[in-house]
């Protein structure tokens, strides 16, 4: 069967058609699959966003999901979306991540960031900082790892390497900066060295500050992180333009590049399809493995 992605705008006042544009014309894309633009988008103001367009991504994101599940599509590609306008039009989700969880019935789910040479998976998301040491479990930090290593199963990786990130600075300094290191995100990783496979390597807590140098460098196939910033940061610092969001768990791949509407620069020709083109070529990939 040929694989069909089905790729989204998002908001068409943004550079989401340009950059879906510039990409299927690129030759840069993998020929594994065919790629189809999902749904209707109004005439618009470029960088003007408007409760039109929010509802113009909102049932593009609709359709994109329905057809995925009914296995017309075998994976989907987001462009990017104003979450300020699709709040006003009632989108009830912090982002795309958590609609496309909804609407396929799954709560074990979870936010990846890959590009270049680093791949990062988030424990906590959307999150005030303030609330990250209350809300991290040992639980929660188990599950995205168990997503994490079959993320990089489904990429070929038979022998996946994943370090662990402290919360903290130096992660906890033993105890002197915190004990969540200690009480919390330690005891997960024992659970997770005693439930997978023995090829699996889980390691940590080791200090931020320096886990993502050695992952770049190649000591680590990938690093679970504790909270957004924490990933996103060295993520987009390494590979701006080639970053990827892929969300673990569903019932089949969904990517979009990792960056926003970027109004201020629609239709003026100069935006990037680049990560674009990675995050089609990531579901491709995803979607031929599955």
């Amino acid at each position: 069967m040929r694989i069909r992605i089905g790729i989204t705008l998002g908001d068409p006042a943004g550079i989401g058609p340009e950059i879906v544009h510039a990409a299927l014309a690129s030759g840069g894309l993998s020929h594994l699959a065919e790629y189809v633009v999902v749904g209707e988008y109004p005439a618009c103001l470029l960088g003007s966003p408007t409760e039109e367009t929010a509802r113009a991504a909102a049932t593009a994101l609709e359709e994109s999901v329905r057809r995925a599940r009914q296995g017309d599509l075998q994976a989907v590609v987001t462009g990017p979306i104003h979450k300020a306008r699709m709040y006003e039009i009632g989108f009830a989700f912090p982002g795309q991540t958590e609609f496309f969880a909804n609407r396929c019935g799954v709560e074990n789910f979870a936010m990846l960031l890959t590009g270049g040479k680093l791949s990062v998976a988030l424990v906590t998301t959307h999150l005030a900082l303030k609330d990250v040491a209350s809300s991290l479990r040992t639980d929660e930090i188990v599950r995205v790892g168990h997503l994490l290593r079959n993320f990089l199963a489904q990429r070929g990786l038979d022998k996946p390497r994943i370090a662990v990130a402290g919360l903290n600075p130096h992660a906890g300094e033993s105890g002197a900066l915190g004990r969540e290191e200690i009480d919390v995100i330690a005891p997960a990783i024992q659970r997770m060295q005693h439930e997978m496979d023995p090829a699996t390597i889980v390691a940590g807590p080791f200090s931020p500050d320096t886990i993502f140098f050695a992952a770049v460098n190649g000591d680590w196939d990938a690093v679970l992180c504790m909270y957004h910033d924490q990933g996103l940061i060295p993520l987009k610092l390494h590979a701006f333009h080639e970053g990827v969001n892929v969300t673990l768990g569903l019932p089949f791949p969904r990517t979009s590049p990792d960056h926003g509407t970027a109004f201020p620069i629609a239709g003026r020709g100069i935006a990037r399809a680049d990560s674009m083109i990675a995050a089609i070529n990531l579901a491709a990939e995803l979607a031929a493995r599955k």
